[in-house]
């Protein structure tokens, strides 16, 4: 990923972090983290439709979409994931790291609100925060 079409940087510089390495920049330096670059690993990189529709309903809620857009039919003309799946085809990426859902399904948030792609009116609804008219 340093080459030029990608960071443009030298491998030395970011070859840390793809193995836990940081550098916090304040004197802070951890070896071995397992916060580290990935990839394939955890789905890190697959794009997941209940993703999609996580950011299309916050953009209903901060009033960007109109709350009667059809969410699930938006995220089904936008989403890629095909393409993803034919490049892991194509990396060999073992069976295993290719998930089998388009899906995480329902997610908690730090604040303990929870987002369920099938019910993300329910989401809209349990939110305290929402936008502000001037």
């Amino acid at each position: 990923v340093g080459k030029r079409q990608w960071f443009n940087v030298p491998v030395a510089d970011i070859y840390g972090r793809t193995i836990g390495d940081i550098n916090y920049g304040n004197g802070r330096v951890v070896k071995g983290s397992d916060q580290y670059m990935k990839f394939w690993k955890d789905h890190a990189s697959y794009p997941f439709k209940s993703h999609d529709a996580w950011f299309v309903t916050e953009d209903i809620r901060w009033g960007k979409f109109e709350p009667t857009i059809d969410i699930a039919a938006l995220v089904d003309k936008v989403n890629r994931e095909d393409i993803w799946r034919a490049a892991a085809k194509e990396l060999s990426v073992p069976a295993a790291q290719i998930p089998t859902s388009t899906s995480r399904g329902t997610e908690t948030f730090f604040d303990g609100k929870t987002f369920d792609p099938a019910n993300p009116t329910a989401y809209l609804k349990s939110l305290g925060i929402k936008r502000v008219e001037v």
